[in-house]
């Protein structure tokens, strides 16, 4: 194509309306039809990027490859479209001011006044068109995030009125996400909400070109009518998008309501290829047809915000549906669990993962779970702190080593067999003794991981500070645990498993973070199948 084109979507009335999988979705359907796609998002809070935010504020942080702590909306493209984001991908208001005011110290504005407009919006402006001057991509999908009419997502709101005006015709569409709430008093859907925010939008110069409008009843040729007349778009430009089964279900809604074909009319745009959809119908045909059904407990601490293991739940969803297996996640709180009920805790679980997390609380519980899946052979799956975690269980009831645990949770322990690195040691800075983004690891051959991965060297992604101390690992190999996945160029220890136990696999990074519809995780999709056959053998 010779310009890239660009879809904005906004959101208004509420939030948590799904415009991460409208936006989603809509990729989906052009990446279909045989264009270059790819969804970025930016997120009007003044953290530089959500990596030291409570998951109880904003759910998990999703990491891409090259490292960027990002939105977790991010997953959600890369879920259904298969394709990597990076740190371009996912942009706050932080980001934006800080690299102004790092431009105004380096003097680059020639002592001119700096002010939100035009120095902020051209900031924004430049970062949105990013992945558009690459060459890679045909269409760039920009959501923003928040509500039309906050005052922090002002400065973005300006930024796309000026930019579809100096885009020209047919370059740019803006599609506008909305709710119709039903009144059960009244017994009928109401639009006024929706005209409220699109009048909002229209004071602030920017026109929707295309409503989507979200609801739990279906909406009628009249509302469509009404909602073209009083919000200056089309009828066939009015969306509906009733709640869905399944996030899955939504790009097949959408199709069927021709978003992707008003979209391309708007922007000119011609394909002779109808989304087929091929592969994703399977996936949601055995999605919504399992032929056996296991629970797997997640013990977490975050556990009563689902969003904050989101990665995680869908993981479990790509996996268990290839395999035609209906996995049931019950959500645990590590902080619930004490040697005395930790058995009934566990009562009737197929399989036990110990999930990420940060700090000291609900870590004891975390490690009675572990040892509970290990002493009676229940299939264990760590991740990041869960490994950390099964690391410190192995040593303290197996080898002795008494109170063994990580510097994280005591700085004085006796038996550090979680340590940072030396070289993290001076850094002081949230972030900076993190390792982040994709790591190489080497797979021994006879291990589980490898069974479950088909081959030797694997790439992973990482959002971790302390390491498996090394110290330890002949000690610790010796007594029946060992490490399976190291660093080819650290050395540092990525995988551990217990070969004597049915499976027992514990991993540094975080697998979930590239499990995807078409390419479901091999080690979640193994501990899903080990965990049903450990309930079938019950």
């Amino acid at each position: 194509m010779a310009n890239t084109k660009y879809v904005f979507v906004t959101g208004g009335v509420t939030s948590s309306l799904g415009k991460g999988i409208i936006a989603a979705s809509l990729a989906k359907l052009l990446q279909e039809r045989g264009y270059r796609v790819t969804i970025q998002k930016f997120d009007p809070y003044i953290n530089i990027d959500p990596g030291t935010l409570n998951p109880y504020e904003h759910g998990e942080c999703f990491v891409t490859d090259d490292g960027a702590e990002t939105d977790l909306d991010l997953g959600h493209y890369e879920r259904f479209l298969d394709v990597n984001t990076s740190q371009a991908n996912n942009v706050t208001t932080g980001r934006v001011y800080q690299s102004v005011i790092d431009k105004e110290r380096r003097g680059e504005f020639l002592g001119k006044t700096v002010q939100v407009v035009p120095h902020i919006t051209n900031e924004i402006k430049e970062r949105i068109q990013i992945l558009g001057e690459t060459g890679d991509y045909d269409v760039i999908i920009t959501e923003l995030g928040g509500t039309v009419g906050d005052i922090e997502s002002l400065p973005y709101v300006e930024s796309v009125r000026q930019l579809t005006w100096e885009l020209g015709d047919n370059n740019s569409v803006v599609v506008h996400l909305t709710l119709i709430p039903y009144l059960a008093a009244a017994g009928e859907l109401k639009t006024k909400p929706t005209q409220h925010s699109v009048k909002m939008m229209m004071q602030n110069g920017l026109n929707p070109d295309i409503l989507v409008c979200r609801s739990e009843h279906f909406i009628s040729e009249d509302i469509k009518r009404k909602l073209a007349l009083f919000c200056n778009v089309k009828k066939e430009e009015v969306i509906s998008s009733l709640d869905a089964e399944t996030i899955y279900d939504v790009p097949n809604m959408m199709l069927h309501e021709g978003l992707d074909r008003v979209v391309m009319k708007k922007l000119a745009l011609t394909s002779t290829k109808e989304p087929k959809l091929i592969e994703w119908n399977k996936f949601v045909e055995k999605h919504k047809n399992p032929l056996h059904k296991v629970k797997i407990g997640v013990i977490g601490k975050y556990v009563e915000l689902q969003d904050a293991y989101k990665s995680i739940a869908e993981a479990f969803i790509h996996a268990g549906s290839s395999q035609r297996i209906k996995v049931k996640v019950e959500w645990i709180h590590s902080e619930d669990i004490t040697k005395d009920n930790v058995a009934r805790k566990l009562h009737g679980l197929g399989g036990i993962m110990v999930a990420p997390g940060f700090g000291n609380r609900g870590t004891e519980g975390k490690i009675e779970t572990i040892r509970y899946a290990r002493e009676n052979n229940i299939p264990f799956m760590g991740i990041c702190l869960g490994m950390q975690m099964a690391v410190i269980e192995f040593a303290r009831n197996v080898l002795g080593l008494e109170n063994a645990n990580s510097t994280e949770m005591d700085e004085n322990v006796k038996y550090p067999v979680i340590n940072l690195m030396e070289d993290q040691k001076e850094v002081t800075d949230m972030g900076g003794t993190m390792r982040l983004g994709a790591w190489d690891c080497v797979l021994e051959k006879d291990s589980k991981a490898f069974h479950a991965y088909e081959k030797e060297n694997i790439s992973e992604r990482h959002r971790h500070r302390y390491e498996f101390n090394s110290d330890y690992k002949a000690q610790i190999e010796a007594a029946g645990m060992k490490a399976t996945g190291v660093n080819p160029k650290t050395g540092l220890v990525e995988v551990v498993e217990i070969p004597s136990h049915p499976w027992f696999v514990a991993v540094q990074y975080h697998p979930e973070y590239k499990s995807t519809v078409l390419n479901p995780h091999p080690l979640f999709k193994d501990f899903v199948n080990a965990s049903l056959e450990y309930l079938e053998s019950k």
